[in-house]
Parts: structure tokens; C-alpha cells; sequence
């Protein structure tokens, strides 16, 4: 559990990463956004990577309790396939900071912490994807000429990289709105 303190840590921390870019991120920086000095960002995070654990460990309990709703709920594939993608627009949209923290490999390079994190998150959307999929399959919803983790792999690198275009593009395009246009053209590609 974390404290205010802490909490508010982690959303200044993504507001630099979203101003400033992930080399904004500094212990100065953060302590200086916030009003405090830097030994109190230490008391509650040892450096700068702990900070970005943090960021990604909430994030997947976020995504964990998404992904768990929809594989439970009772829609069809393609309607779960499409709420969990309205919901990562929302979040992104909400806090486009995430976006620079969770698709910036070069900050997982060499720092197993981080790079075990992501690869976790990675490992249980592509798991979840994949079961949705093959439930869609087994209800005739969804094509089964494809392999479902194959499906999994392109749904999720589609999202990747669209959601990676509106990064690079300075988020000028309502990510909802084109959001729903990729979902319609996923749909197509997919429905049986």
C-alpha cells in the first residue's frame, strides 16, 4: 500500500516524464516539482529506477484487474477484445506519461528490475489476449484459421504501435476516436 507521499511521487514523476521526457526524470527534478528536498524523495524511494518499478507495478495491478474483469465478464470475445482496448485508450489518454514508461525499451536495457516487469505485464496481456481469442474461437466469433497466440501477437503489436504513433505525433490525434476506427478495422480482420 502507498502512501500519499508516494502517490504523489509517482504522478509527478510521469508529469516530468511527460514534459520533460524519461531524462527529465531526475531526483532533483522530481523533488523540485513536488516542493520538497530531495533527501525526502529518498526517505520513501531509494533512486530513480524504484520510482519506475513503482510506475509499472501499478500499472499492471491496474491492468491485471482489467484483463481479470473482462476474461470473467460475460460478453463475447470481440466485445471483451474491445473493452480492454477502450480501456487502455482511457488510461493512456488520461496519463500519456505512461506511454513513455511502459513502451521505452531503452530504459529496460540493462536493468533486470525493470525488464522482468515489463516482460511480466507483456507475458500475462498476450496470456489473456490469447484466452480471449481462443474462447472466440470455440464460439465461432472469431476466425480459426489463425493461430489464437499468433492473433494475441498482432492485436497487441497493432495497439503497440498505434498507440506509439500518437506518442511520436505529440498525442495530436483524439486516441479514443482513432482508437474506435482500429478497433472497427480489428474487428474485420478477425470476426469469422
Amino acid at each position: 500500500m502507498q502512501t500519499e507521499r508516494q502517490k504523489e511521487i509517482l504522478e509527478s514523476a510521469l508529469n516530468l516524464i511527460s514534459t520533460k521526457g524519461m531524462q527529465g526524470l531526475t531526483i532533483k527534478n522530481l523533488a523540485k516539482s513536488i516542493g520538497v528536498t530531495e533527501p525526502a524523495i529518498y526517505r520513501h524511494y531509494e533512486n530513480k529506477m524504484e520510482i519506475l518499478v513503482s510506475i509499472l507495478d501499478l500499472f499492471k495491478i491496474n491492468t491485471y484487474h482489467i484483463y481479470e474483469k473482462e476474461l470473467k465478464g460475460d460478453f463475447s470475445a470481440i466485445e471483451k477484445i474491445e473493452h480492454l482496448f477502450k480501456r487502455h485508450f482511457a488510461a493512456f489518454s488520461e496519463s500519456p506519461a505512461l506511454v513513455s514508461v511502459i513502451f521505452a525499451e531503452e530504459i529496460f536495457r540493462g536493468e533486470p528490475s525493470l525488464t522482468e516487469k515489463i516482460s511480466d505485464l507483456i507475458e500475462r496481456n498476450h496470456s489473456a489476449i490469447s484466452a480471449i481469442i481462443a474462447e472466440g474461437q470455440a464460439n465461432g466469433e472469431i476466425r480459426t484459421d489463425i493461430d489464437p497466440k499468433h492473433l494475441a501477437i498482432l492485436i497487441l503489436g497493432g495497439l503497440r504501435l498505434f498507440v506509439k504513433k500518437w506518442q511520436f505525433s505529440g498525442y495530436s490525434f483524439n486516441i479514443n476516436t482513432e482508437g474506435k476506427e482500429l478497433l472497427d478495422s480489428l474487428k474485420i480482420m478477425i470476426i469469422k
